[in-house]
C-alpha cells in the first residue's frame, strides 16, 4: 500500500505524543503495575508479591510516578491497622486495551523470553 502524501509536519504531533507515551509508560515496571491493577485494587504487599524482581524502592517510585501521571490513585484507611490501597483511575483504565493490544503484539511476534 502506497503511504499517504502528506507534509511531514502533520506527522509531528503523533510522533511526539508516542514519544511521550513511551517516555512514560516504557520504564520498567509502570505497564506491569498497571496491567496488574487492572484487575482491581491492590495494596502495596500484594503488588509486591505480584510483580516478582521489583524492588520496594522502585515499587514505591513507580506508584508515585503513576499516580503522579493521573492513572493511579492511592487511598489510605486509618487503621488499625493503616492500609494503602491503589487503583486505576478512569484514565488508567483507558490505557488498558491499548497495553492489553501491545502485550497480544509481543506475544504473536516477539521470541520468548528464556527465563
Amino acid at each position: 500500500m502506497p503511504a499517504k502524501d502528506h507534509p511531514a509536519d502533520e506527522c509531528q504531533p503523533a510522533a511526539e505524543d508516542l514519544a511521550r507515551a513511551f517516555g512514560f509508560l516504557g520504564k520498567r515496571w509502570n505497564a506491569i503495575i498497571l496491567g496488574h491493577l487492572s484487575h482491581g485494587p491492590a495494596g502495596f504487599r500484594d503488588l509486591s508479591r505480584g510483580i516478582g524482581g521489583i524492588s520496594d524502592s522502585v515499587l514505591s517510585e513507580r506508584l508515585a510516578d503513576l499516580a503522579g501521571g493521573g492513572l493511579i490513585t492511592r487511598t489510605v484507611r486509618d487503621g488499625p491497622p493503616v492500609t494503602v490501597t491503589y487503583q486505576l483511575t478512569d484514565r488508567g483504565h483507558a490505557l488498558i486495551p491499548a497495553l492489553d493490544l501491545i502485550a497480544r503484539w509481543a506475544h504473536d511476534n516477539l521470541p520468548p523470553d528464556n527465563c
